[in-house]
């Protein structure tokens, strides 16, 4: 009977499950939507039986197919999103029936009150927390103390959402590095919570969970997980990783400066090195890694996929028509359109902080913009501006990252964007390195969770083997004559930045 790895990845949209063999191949997978739920302005919440849900339906539809043998997976790992705040009494409770996920932003004023106490730039030298601080789970955990108190006075632990996950798969309580590297209350150099951020926040190590390494077997299954999800009792359960580490260890980076981007609804580039890469100003936002003795560094942009996606839905509508009349895909229309455009879309750029600006940008303020729209441009022009200028955002981005490190010549791209040919030879001319598409496409979250497994279960000694599950399907080079344009605009591109930034502040102000 062949050995089968079961990995989940507990993204925010959904939870999928998928079926590896012992050489990390993908055999099946299956996914399960669930709701995020917006009772105010800046909050964000899912119900953690939600995620149990979708990960027992998954599992199920997985094994309802018939072709894996439920006593062949060898182990199973999670890889969840970040920066969540399941709080859970003594008894294993659950306390709130809905929690605050990784976009949350309500704990302002607990942020304010721990930065009278504590240097926020220390604080992120510490932490390599360079999200705004109030996405952390430290401050929304502060925020249950001083807004629910009754819930805080029963509060026994608070854990993540894959942790939540791994409680109810194994009955054990803990978290691992990558993870607990998303608290706000995590030392990177010191691979611990830091006592002196829990005594400026006064709150008591004992409430948050040990912490372990990704590979760590927390144990097999309960006979009422078992039960749930249809595997037997011996299943082992690893701790699994948050997934931004996870992602970069699908996505092959396990060696110094190896480096990929996340083409997906907001977009960044991350890179593997041994050390966190840090700088006061653009705030690389850092996560241990899954990786051992390892750390992925990477710096987003918050609007990339969304920014399309808003250029799809108001600026052409007439191609969603045509795709939905054809069953066609509406993306595939308007870069076949762009193609049509020349390199620098006649003098087009646009700006895709459509979702206000991140560290990487000069306010919180800055909006996107079409910048030298005149009557000549056609949708041509529109769409394939929309494409450089968030490759030329990315640009930005990578610039930052190979400041601090050294990075390889080749990246590998993840996520949606990935698909398209002429947004992959785009980002190689504009970023002025080699791209490269291998099999693993959207699946690198998936894939990282299935190594830990493997791992975990001793099926692989170390990571290595992904190096060797990647599989290059085509290779875009930067192309000379494309690369001198985007040379003469990218310094338009980041300077008008700072213009941008100044009229997004004016125009709050005038409406304020």
């Amino acid at each position: 009977m062949p050995d089968i790895l079961l990995a989940h990845d507990l993204g925010t949209g959904g939870n999928k499950a998928s079926l590896y063999d012992a050489q990390g191949r993908l055999l099946e997978a299956a996914f399960v939507p669930y709701d995020t739920e917006y009772p105010q302005a800046g909050w964000h919440e899912q119900r953690p039986e939600d995620w149990w849900r979708a990960v027992v339906q998954s599992t199920r539809q997985l094994l309802a197919s018939g072709g894996v043998d439920p006593r062949s997976i060898r182990g199973m790992a999670l890889s969840g999103h970040s920066l969540g705040c399941v709080p859970l009494d003594a008894g294993g409770r659950l306390l709130r029936p809905s929690t605050p996920i990784w976009s949350d932003k309500r704990p302002v004023a607990q942020a304010r009150r721990f930065f009278a106490r504590i240097d926020p730039v220390q604080w992120y030298r510490l932490t390599g927390n360079g999200f705004p601080a109030s996405h952390y789970t430290v401050f929304k955990t502060l925020w249950y103390r001083d807004h629910e108190p009754e819930l805080f006075a029963a509060v026994d632990k608070i854990i993540g959402t894959k942790d939540y996950i791994n409680y109810r798969l194994t009955g054990r309580i803990a978290t691992d590095y990558s993870y607990a590297s998303g608290s706000g209350l995590y030392d990177l150099l010191g691979w611990d919570y830091s006592q002196e951020l829990l005594d400026a926040a006064e709150l008591p190590r004992k409430i948050f969970p040990e912490i372990v390494p990704s590979t760590a077997i927390l144990g097999s299954l309960t006979a009422e997980a078992a039960d749930a999800l249809g595997l037997p009792r011996q299943t082992s359960v690893a701790c699994g990783g948050v997934d931004n580490s996870c992602m970069a260890l699908g996505a092959g980076c396990v060696g110094e400066g190896q480096v990929y981007a996340s083409l997906g609804s907001s977009m960044w580039i991350a890179v593997s090195s041994s050390r966190p890469l840090l700088d006061d100003t653009v705030k690389p936002y850092v996560f241990t890694h899954v990786v051992p003795d390892s750390y992925a560094s990477a710096v987003a942009i918050f609007s990339g996929g969304t920014s399309l996606r808003w250029v799809r839905d108001q600026l052409c509508r007439n191609l969603v028509q045509q795709a939905a009349s054809d069953n066609d895909d509406p993306y595939e229309r308007m870069t076949a359109l762009a193609e049509q455009s020349p390199v620098g879309s006649r003098r087009l750029l646009f700006n895709p902080s459509l979702a206000g600006g991140s560290s990487l940008e000069p306010s919180a303020d800055l909006r996107g913009a079409f910048l030298g729209l005149d009557l000549k441009h056609s949708q041509a022009d529109v769409i394939r501006s929309t494409l450089e200028g968030i490759a030329l955002n990315l640009r930005l981005a990578l610039d930052e990252l190979r400041q601090l490190n050294p990075v390889a010549d080749e990246m590998i791209v993840v996520g949606g964007g990935s698909r398209s040919s002429l947004w992959r030879q785009i980002l190689a001319d504009a970023l002025e390195i080699d791209i490269l598409k291998t099999n693993v496409g959207q699946e690198a979250g998936s894939l990282g969770a299935a190594a830990v497994a493997a791992v975990a279960s001793g099926l692989w000694t170390d990571f290595t083997p992904i190096g060797r599950i990647h599989q290059t399907e085509s290779v875009a080079r930067p192309r000379p004559e494309s690369v001198e344009i985007y040379r003469r605009l990218l310094p338009v591109f980041r300077e008008s930045r700072f213009d941008l930034a100044r009229f997004g502040t004016m125009l709050a102000d005038a409406f304020a």
